[in-house]
């Protein structure tokens, strides 16, 4: 077993000197439906779903937690860092000083996150999910494709604007490895660029922009998951760039952010959306005809298959994972013509 008391101590003092002494994690605010978890009775297998932040994202992959859980008989908290890193990394701290058995965390900052993870990796089953750390000793990585799922929306952007156009793109923060994935996919498939997602080239920066050609990319707006500033960086573009043709939102609350803009401008349909993720005001958008379509990457799924993956690796039992260390859950891309048997589906899921 991994958890003696002398790979603990040794461990912990590790992350403290890190940046600070463990604290009580923060659990998933009320607002957001999550429940604290009681402490399970003695035996039952303890773990942690963590995610990078607040969203009605992982309100879903949530719902997918709890349905494991249930089912397959195990305690299983989802923690959701309020302010970014340091929030989470105070989290995982006190999950390993609590004995937990298995932890699934987004990283926020892959590059950055690397002696955090391999540290909780010395005393628990760690793996990732939504976002990856492929440097790390994370045991797998479930989640989408992030390159292909970028590609994917590049698509959708192609279909809205078959004439070509001005595209601005939106996310939260680039230090999270899917968004950049996410956004250099949708690059590339603008620029009809002939890259695969297990070689492709190196990353153009943030400020990059290509002006000439059928699609003009315009430049790359992020938040840091605020949402105050994502509605305001749509409302800067649709008043800075009189050539804006579509905003492609990389992070589940962009578009719905970006779609409050464009109708408070009156450029509804002159502006099209192409989104990721499924918030009820993308959906509703689609069913409007405001939003070409969304790609979801299933964050039920998310939820279910790291509680599964990591309740096996609790009973020593390592046969779920893949060789490759990639569980790959399918993206859905959602369109008008699909939007009402999605949106009917994941209100099952969530239980409404």
């Amino acid at each position: 077993m991994k958890r003696n008391l002398a790979a603990i101590l040794v461990a912990l003092a590790a992350l403290a000197g890190c940046g600070g002494a463990p604290e009580q994690a923060a659990s998933t605010p009320p607002a957001d439906g999550a429940t604290p978890t009681a402490t399970p009775a003695t035996g039952e297998i303890r773990l942690a779903y963590v995610t990078n932040g607040i969203d009605p994202f992982w309100t879903i992959a949530e719902a997918g937690v709890n349905a494991a859980a249930k089912d397959l008989g195990v305690s299983c908290e989802t923690l959701m860092p309020p302010k970014g890193i340091v929030d989470q990394k105070r989290m995982v701290e006190t999950l390993l000083s609590n004995g937990v058995q298995g932890i699934a965390i987004s990283p926020i900052d892959a590059a950055n996150q690397v002696d955090l993870i391999n540290q909780a990796a010395k005393i628990t089953n760690v793996i990732t999910q939504d976002s990856d750390a492929p440097g790390s000793n994370r045991l797998c990585f479930i989640g989408m494709d992030n390159y292909k799922a970028g590609r994917a929306a590049g698509k959708l952007v192609k279909e809205a604007l078959p004439d070509g156009g001005g595209i601005m793109i939106f996310v939260g923060r680039l230090e999270q490895l899917n968004a950049q994935q996410r956004r250099q996919g949708v690059i590339d498939e603008l620029l009809d660029r002939n890259v695969s997602s297990g070689d492709q080239a190196a990353y153009d920066p943030p400020g990059f922009t290509q002006l000439d050609g059928k699609y003009k990319i315009l430049g790359t707006r992020t938040d840091n998951f605020d949402y105050a500033k994502a509605k305001s960086n749509a409302e800067d573009a649709i008043a800075s760039y009189p050539d804006l043709a579509c905003m492609a939102g990389l992070f589940a609350y962009n578009i719905p952010s970006c779609l409050e803009a464009v109708k408070s401008a009156n450029k509804i349909g002159a502006i099209k959306l192409v989104s990721f993720d499924e918030q009820d005001p993308t959906l509703n958008g689609i069913k409007d005809g405001h939003v070409q379509g969304t790609i979801s990457q299933q964050p039920y799924e998310y939820g279910y298959q790291s509680v599964k993956v990591l309740t096996a690796l609790a009973k020593g039992d390592n046969s779920l994972i893949p060789e490759s260390k990639f569980i790959d859950v399918p993206i859905v891309v959602v369109t008008k013509e699909n939007v009402e048997a999605f949106h009917t589906k994941l209100n099952e899921l969530k239980g409404g």
